[in-house]
């Protein structure tokens, strides 16, 4: 008998421990997805949230009421608002939709999947209050 292979009983225990590893390891990956997917969209809902702000004070409390206006004080507002007719774009595993008029604005951040691709959905409106559900 060669010495130098493995036995069959090694190569389970070795396919055991893997499975093992992977069964601990995957769903805390997936889990800190869904954190990060989260977190990313409630920044990014805060952050077109005050480039409107921005745009209000420097135009003598009008709002932006086009995604280009916007766009000026965040450039990539383009990005997260496909039209200001209220059209959903899909970034990193969230649904963006900005209405947007002189008068104020809503801007909206839901998961694609919930509880999959993300945990929460957010809204901003004029004003700036964050409110999530």
């Amino acid at each position: 008998m060669d010495k130098r292979a493995f036995a069959l009983v090694e190569i389970m225990v070795i396919a055991a421990i893997i499975a093992l590893l992977a069964a601990i390891i995957v769903p805390n990956f997936l889990n800190s997805k869904l954190a990060s997917n989260t977190e990313t969209a409630k920044a990014n809902i805060l952050s077109l949230s005050k480039a409107c702000e921005t745009y209000s004070t420097v135009n003598n409390g009008a709002y932006p009421d086009t995604v280009a206006k916007l766009a000026t004080f965040m450039v990539v507002a383009k990005s997260y608002c496909a039209n200001e007719t209220g059209g959903v774009t899909s970034i990193q595993g969230y649904n963006y939709k900005c209405s947007l008029g002189s008068g104020g604005y809503t801007l909206e951040a839901s998961p694609v999947k919930a509880g999959i691709t993300g945990a929460a959905a957010y809204t901003v409106t004029t004003g700036g209050a964050l409110k999530s559900s």
